[in-house]
Order: structure tokens, then sequence, then C-alpha cells
């Protein structure tokens, strides 16, 4: 680790910190390629935009499940080196790096190429499916996804799924197409499924039964009920809790975590969104992991360490170790 990006628990790592002549309130997340987040929630409120300290280090390693790297927030330019240092010191070992269109599965093949600590997952998301089907694009995207999971350390085939809060009735059967083509690809090349479901709980389990799910499956920043925990238990499938599941009104997720099968249990932050509480509507990073392993062994009243031993072999189970090329 380069000692000028160290990290201190109770301080913003270094290379998060906003300069006093940065912008904090304009709509760019931050400077150079790939997306930026708002400065605006979606209730219309200014968010605080500065990351929030280092949580203290997990006496186990664990794995960041899902990250965006590609996404910029808070006003800053973090390299993925730099992000990656700023994990590793607090006791995260590794992460998936998620490609959700062209450009930032693009970005996630490069960033594989330099960083050890990355596996990689490509996809089209749901709510772009439908855009680039009414297009006549999705077939190309679609084969250039397959050519990028060609990738060794690409190791899984999303964020797929179904979306229905954003998506409207004409794109639902687009949707539900460019999912099950995910579902075959990924089956195809034998890497695993890494799932975005939103309000779409019934259709997702109705489709992976119907297709025939791959070996592996992640419903990843999982979003149901016990009801649907229990069908993951059932199926072998794994679920993946965010920091939502930290949020005082997601009763429901806490309600999964106790009724999950500790073997199919794992844990991501879906940076730089849904950052754990008591952070929320900040920017996430993969460095805030702890916070929501800390969490989760609260609620399940075990040992954290412990817990970080679990979910960190529950991860590699589904990728593969990280030191594999």
């Amino acid at each position: 680790m380069n000692p000028q990006h160290s990290t201190t628990a109770g301080t913003i790592p270094a290379a998060y910190r906003r300069g006093e002549d940065e912008p904090g309130d304009g709509l760019d997340g931050g400077t150079g390629g790939g997306k930026s987040r708002g400065s605006v929630d979606g209730n219309g409120q200014r968010r605080v935009l500065d990351y929030a300290p280092a949580p203290q280090p997990l006496e186990h390693p664990v794995i960041d499940n899902h990250t965006h790297l590609d996404f910029r927030d808070g006003g800053v330019e973090v390299s993925v080196s730099q992000a990656m240092d700023a994990a590793e010191a607090v006791g995260v070992a590794g992460a998936v790096q998620v490609g959700c269109d062209l450009e930032s599965s693009r970005f996630t093949v490069q960033a594989l190429e330099t960083e050890p600590r990355l596996l990689g997952a490509v996809a089209i998301h749901p709510n772009e499916a439908p855009l680039m089907a009414r297009d006549g694009t999705l077939e190309a995207a679609l084969a250039e996804i397959e050519q990028f999971a060609a990738h060794p350390r690409v190791r899984c085939i999303g964020e797929t799924g179904l979306d229905y809060f954003r998506t409207a009735d004409d794109g639902i059967e687009r949707q539900q197409y460019s999912f099950r083509r995910h579902i075959d690809m990924a089956k195809r090349l034998g890497l695993a499924l890494q799932i975005h479901d939103r309000d779409a709980h019934d259709d997702v389990v109705r489709i992976l039964r119907e297709e025939g799910a791959p070996q592996r499956v992640v419903f990843h920043c999982f979003s149901g009920d016990a009801a649907l925990a229990r069908i993951c238990n059932e199926q072998g499938w794994y679920v993946s809790f965010a920091g939502t599941v930290t949020f005082k009104n997601a009763a429901n997720l806490r309600e999964a975590l106790a009724v999950t099968d500790p073997e199919r249990m794992m844990v991501e932050t879906d940076a730089p969104f849904l950052t754990p509480h008591p952070y929320r509507g900040r920017p996430n990073a993969s460095y805030m992991v702890p916070y929501t392993v800390q969490a989760m062994a609260r609620e399940l009243q075990v040992d954290a360490g412990e817990l970080a031993s679990r979910l960190t072999a529950n991860t590699e189970e589904v990728y593969g170790p990280w030191t594999q090329v």
C-alpha cells in the first residue's frame, strides 16, 4: 500500500478529501472520465458531499461484492489504486468492479489489467436494455459484452435482471428478453450471474426458473424480504447485503438477513450509492464495507471477524480466488 494514501480510522482517507478550492455544490460528482453522481438526492435535497471517516479495520479481510469505480462522487477524482489502497487499509482486500453498459464494462476490463485486487462483472443494465432494444443496438451490445466477458478476470455477468421502478410498461418485455440473454451468456461461459432486482421479485424468480439458473447466482443489493431470502436458500442462490440493511426503515432487510443461510451471505457497497447509516446520502466507497459488516454482525449477534471470514469464503466460492489469473 502506498503510504501517501494511508487510512486512519476516524478520518477521511486522504484520496477522498476535498480541497478547499474544490467545488462541493455542482452537479458533477468528480472530474475525469466516467459518470458522475449529482449533488441533489431523489427528494430534491442537497446532499452532503464529504466522504465518511474510515471505520475501524476488520479483524479478517472481506470483499466488496459490487462497486462502480468509474462512477465519480463527492467532488473528487479517486484512482482505482487509491480506492483499493483505502479499502485495503481497513480490511477490504478486494472488490468486484461492475459494468452496466458498454462504457463501464470497457472501463472494468481496463481496470482489471492494472489492479490485482479487482475482479470484474460486465452486462447491460436492465434500465439500459429497453432503450438499446428500441434503438436497434441491443444485439450488438450483448455481443460486445460477451467479448469483454472473455477476459480471465471477468468472473461474472452482471448486473442484469429486472427493474420495474424505472421501466415503463412498454419496456418490460424488452427488459425480460435482455435478462434471459444474460442468463444464457452466464451459463454458456460458466460465469456467475449478478441480479439487479427492483420491484420485480416474482418475475426475477420466475425467469430464473424458466431459463434454468446458472450454477452461481447473486442477488446484488438484496431488496426483498424474508420470503425471498428463503427462496434463495432453497435454490442455493447468494444474497448480497448493501448499506441499505443498516437503514432505519429497512426492517424487511434485517428480517431477510436473519433467515439467510450463512453460507449464501455476501456484502457489498454498490458504491458510490447506498452509504450505510449513519452516513446515508453521502458518497460511498469500498473502504466503508466494515460499517455494513459490523451492523450485520450486531444484528446476527455474531463476531464481526468471524462473519467477515464467512463472507469472504462465500465470495470466493462464487468468483474464485482473487490471486488466480
